[in-house]
């Protein structure tokens, strides 16, 4: 029997009576000699109340783009922020960091403007601006972009220290090939499973950075990015500080974050988690796994409480966190890890299992983006609703007063309005100078829609027709001093798609943006 297999059945033996009544299983690739034991260090947060579904008498939908109440809306700190913090504090006192500046200059990727080969638009006119991906990210399975945010959000200056013209978007692990498929149910990897596809860990959430520059060295023109993953702390059996991916649900299957929406503004980064909350992180806690830009070395890492020094190994992808005195991270060199949460205060009634919404307590936080063209500056959190027989709301949309969020205690109530969405499936929602936008996917292989609106006596009024966009739009952000409004497609061609089975050229990963200016003078 492996290690794995031997592993696993002394959890199903030991635990099995916590794992039934609490629903949690440990984190992946946890520590030898054993895995923590299911408590309050595995849990991640947010994580709000569940309750069933409201009758359709009792809900309040006062049609499309019509008000709704911004009540169920309320994020309360998350109840383990104290220990978050105590922890984070822990990794940061054994992990060497590096800030932005440096990840941007250590990036080891390259987008392409204008690539030829890649036009997820077809016949819908072209943006202003175009990046497209390394061919394994415009089509990895595995990674699904989704968020996007960048330094106009982040600072008014629209610089960080003196880098400019950065630009973040986040992408979740959509791909687990075999997880599901242990004869226990366990739902963790096998040697077995991990020698065939690395993917089969759930990965959780990456961020990556990037920024159009010019090359010191060369003076040549250049966009370069960097992946970053995303973690949570926890302390293992040993009592050792350790790390696993960001996941949304304990049980036999993590279920990962879906990452919708995400928004950089100083210091930190919020994260939206669809059915709890808002994740944050912290820009001056990103840990570098191989300080001397060589994978093939070991480089020493500190010692923790234990007084035992440790290593890093950024070429095994199929570990993560502290294992053996080593620290693993997938196979990424930069790890950060969430430094606090808010969850929604009100219970959470939308339908499992359903692209359907209610409109009555907690909303989905299906996207995020910061709208600085108002006083204070707010955070916009919106729905991704399809109607369907007895849930009629195309969803939600409020805003927070952002730098509220800076607080690990209280409530932060959103700023008393909210509407329904004029039209349904919308995948981002962004705010500048009164006008709104909105991002409307369709599927893949048609044209999204990228609709503009204006708040008239408190209700949200979308213009008569659409700008045609990209196939599976996203989430948007407003690089206010370009007067560009960016989002990113997430459709890739996988090879059944190049097959022709599912998908028609438009589904191709891009990052793109559109001149404010040109929008409002479409028709």
């Amino acid at each position: 029997m492996s290690r794995s297999r031997i592993r696993r059945a002394w959890l199903t033996a030991c635990t099995a009576a916590t794992l039934t009544l609490t629903g949690l299983t440990t984190p992946a690739q946890a520590e030898e000699p054993t895995p923590p034991s299911a408590t309050d260090s595995t849990i991640q947060e947010p994580r709000a109340q569940d309750a069933p579904a409201p009758t359709v008498g009792a809900q309040a939908w006062s049609g499309p783009g019509g008000p709704a109440s911004s009540a169920g809306f309320t994020l309360a700190a998350g109840a383990m922020n104290a220990e978050t913090s105590r922890r984070v504090a822990r990794l940061d006192a054994v992990l060497p960091k590096q800030g932005v500046q440096n990840l941007l200059a250590a990036a080891n990727r390259d987008m392409a403007p204008w690539c030829a080969e890649r036009d997820p638009f077809g016949s819908a006119p072209d943006p202003e601006i175009k990046y497209c991906l390394q061919n394994d990210d415009s089509i990895s399975r595995e990674w699904i972009p989704q968020a996007i945010t960048g330094v106009s959000d982040a600072m008014d200056n629209e610089k960080w220290g003196e880098a400019e013209n950065i630009v973040l978007f986040g992408s979740y692990d959509g791909w687990d090939p075999g997880r599901d498929s242990n004869d226990n149910g366990v739902g963790d990897c096998n040697e077995e499973e991990l020698a065939k596809e690395d993917a089969c860990n759930q990965k959780g959430v990456r961020v990556t950075f990037s920024q159009s520059r010019i090359n010191p060295a060369t003076s040549r023109p250049e966009i370069k990015y960097r992946h970053v993953l995303l973690a949570w702390a926890y302390e293992n059996s040993a009592d050792h500080i350790s790390y696993d991916a960001v996941h949304a649900k304990e049980s036999t299957l993590q279920k990962g974050v879906h990452a919708g929406g995400m928004v950089w503004y100083g210091n930190y980064l919020y994260l939206a988690d669809t059915r709890n909350g808002i994740r944050v992180f912290d820009m001056r806690k990103i840990m570098d796994l191989d300080p001397d830009g060589d994978p093939s070395t070991r480089d020493k890492m500190g010692a923790d409480t234990d007084g035992v020094n440790t290593t890093s190994n950024v070429q095994d992808k199929t570990k993560i966190g502290r294992h053996n005195n080593v620290w693993y991270s997938f196979g990424y060199r930069y790890v950060m890890p969430q430094v606090a949460a808010w969850t929604f205060k009100a219970p959470q009634q939308n339908p499992k299992g359903s692209y359907a919404c209610t409109d009555t307590n907690a909303p989905k936080a299906s996207y995020l983006s910061l709208d600085r063209s108002t006083v204070p500056d707010r955070l916009i959190m919106g729905e991704y609703c399809r109607p369907e027989a007895g849930y009629l709301s195309t969803g939600r949309v409020s805003s927070y007063p952002v730098a509220a969020l800076e607080a690990r205690s209280g409530e932060v109530a959103a700023e008393g309005w909210a509407n329904y969405l004029p039209k349904e499936g919308i995948q981002g929602f962004a705010a500048h100078n009164g006008d709104y936008y909105f991002n409307q996917s369709t599927g893949p292989g048609v044209n999204g829609n990228l609709w503009r609106a204006t708040r008239t006596d408190g209700k949200l009024v979308a213009r008569t027709n659409p700008v045609k966009t990209a196939t599976g739009p996203e989430d948007l952000y407003i690089e206010r001093g370009k007067g560009r409004l960016w989002s990113v497609s997430e459709h890739s061609k996988t090879a059944k798609d190049l097959a022709g089975e599912s998908c028609t050229a438009l589904c191709e990963r891009v990052l793109y943006g559109y001149k404010l200016d040109w929008l409002q003078a479409q028709p």
